[in-house]
């Protein structure tokens, strides 16, 4: 299973010197250039909308990595005073948005060119491997993009929060969209350490996979990792990914009392949220009340994430009590596997995310995601179909166990296992201003000048203070001879 596809956001072109003040004009150039690569940002951007095929993600992850630490100057220089607004930005949050979304959306598209490499019967173990570390870089993206997603929740949020008050409180409009409520924002979090966790998974069975190919089924293979590991791994996923979706849903059923106003000096336009009252076909500059809503297909993706890691934490608790739980334990192996195969056959059916309704109003990335899973889930099927008949067929001929019932199973249950972390994300560095090198160094510099000032002005005195007392305080003091 891939992670979730974002669309990219759109964004109109600004100014820096449009609504920065630079009274004393030492930042000019500086603003100027952090207007070009805002510039570059918002080209890149309508780049990649643009274009049908493979995106540039890693070319926009650039990108972004040269635009944030200018962006961060300006927001230094604010808050010294040495820069003044002429209204609050928006800019640093939906800029680090797409930053996650930039590093997601890369992972995604380091997975999905791999393709099913664990189960090629010619693959050699050098390509494994090799193609086992791109797996890792793309966890290593995801829990990236889980820290800054919440960095977003708990840093920029709350002053954005304060500024929308005094916004509201002067009368003037202030956008209010999901993607900015910190709900929204820790459940992406959260679906992005779900995602790194099941590429981690991928990865930890990559060796067994291939071992398993020519003969699939009990018993496992010597390479295959603990299958109670591998459950409990997959239920972690089941407790991210349910979380994420109760999270996201919170601001469509919280509306605020500032959603009719929408006027925002914002220029990005993001795809997370959507209006319940929106007319799509009308004409772009009319305004049609702010989205409220987060747009259905995210919800559908962890609601079908949710049941995928479920069945997949059935199949392996199954395939524990056949591999270690003997023969007392063989009905407890069928149940489990029993279980997984109906859920798996329900998420192959779309039931579970569509209500039993055919795909309408998906768009083509979702069903692009769908067909992916449907075809995942169709693999899995069959695996645990073969798992379930080894089973059966020694409990019906050797064991001879009671199959419990589902109630009986859940209580049997574990809690989950994380095998990723998130990765905190620290703000770069200002390219310019406070807490910028150049800043710093100034100010060391100008410290050792007033410090080796002090000193040449200090010396003179005591020394001659000192020769003063000192004379005549030994035998023979002052005659020379």
């Amino acid at each position: 299973m891939g992670s979730y596809f974002y669309e990219l956001p759109t964004t109109g072109a600004i100014s820096f010197a449009d609504f920065c003040h630079d009274d004393t004009t030492s930042y000019v150039s500086f603003i100027a250039e952090t207007t070009e690569a805002r510039a570059n940002l918002r080209a890149t951007l309508k780049e990649s909308k643009r274009s049908d095929g493979e995106k540039d993600n890693l070319k926009l992850v650039k990108v972004l990595d040269d635009y944030i630490p200018k962006l961060c100057g300006i927001l230094a220089c604010v808050k010294s005073g040495e820069l003044t607004l002429k209204y609050e930005p928006t800019e640093l949050a939906f800029t680090l948005l797409t930053y996650g979304i930039a590093l997601s959306n890369l992972a995604r598209a380091a997975v999905v060119s791999l393709r099913s490499y664990e189960f090629e019967h010619a693959i050699s173990d050098a390509d494994r491997k090799a193609k086992d570390e791109r797996i890792g870089f793309a966890v290593t993206l995801l829990c990236k993009a889980s820290g800054i997603y919440e960095h977003i929740a708990k840093e920029v949020i709350p002053a954005w929060d304060d500024a929308r008050q005094r916004a509201a409180a002067s009368g003037t409009p202030c956008p209010n969209p999901p993607e900015f409520s910190r709900e929204v924002l820790i459940g992406l979090s959260k679906m992005a350490l779900a995602d790194a966790q099941t590429l981690a998974v991928r990865k930890l069975l990559s060796r067994a996979a291939y071992d398993s190919t020519l003969s699939p089924g009990p018993p496992l293979p010597k390479s295959h990792p603990s299958p109670a590991l591998v459950a409990k791994l997959h239920l972690e996923c089941v407790s991210l990914c349910s979380s994420a979706r109760a999270l996201v849903k919170t601001p469509g059923s919280r509306p605020s009392a500032q959603q009719s106003q929408s006027n925002s000096r914002s220029k990005f336009k993001l795809s997370l949220g959507r209006g319940k009252d929106i007319d799509r076909n009308a004409p772009a500059q009319v305004d049609q009340g702010e989205s409220h809503e987060v747009v259905p297909e995210l919800r559908r993706y962890l609601a079908d994430e949710t049941a995928y890691h479920n069945a997949m934490a059935h199949k392996w608790l199954g395939v524990d009590a056949g591999e270690n739980g003997g023969t007392s334990k063989g009905g407890i192996a069928v149940g489990f596997l029993v279980w997984a195969n109906s859920e798996l056959e329900e998420l192959k059916s779309g039931s579970l995310s569509q209500g039993g309704v055919a795909a309408i109003g998906f768009t083509d990335r979702e069903r692009d995601i769908r067909e992916s899973r449907k075809a995942k889930v169709i693999m899995e099927l069959e695996r645990t179909d073969t798992f379930l008949k080894g089973y059966k067929r020694l409990n019906d001929t050797v064991a001879f166990q009671t199959v419990p019932s589902q109630s009986e199973l859940q209580a049997s249950i574990p809690a989950g296992r994380s095998a990723v972390a998130q990765k905190s994300y620290l703000r770069p560095t200002p390219e310019f201003g406070p807490g910028s090198v150049e800043h710093t160094r100034r100010q060391v510099e100008e410290l050792e000048l007033l410090q080796s000032s002090a000193t040449a002005g200090t010396d003179d005195t005591p020394q001659s203070i000192d020769s003063g007392r000192s004379e005549g305080t030994y035998a023979g003091a002052g005659s020379y001879f």
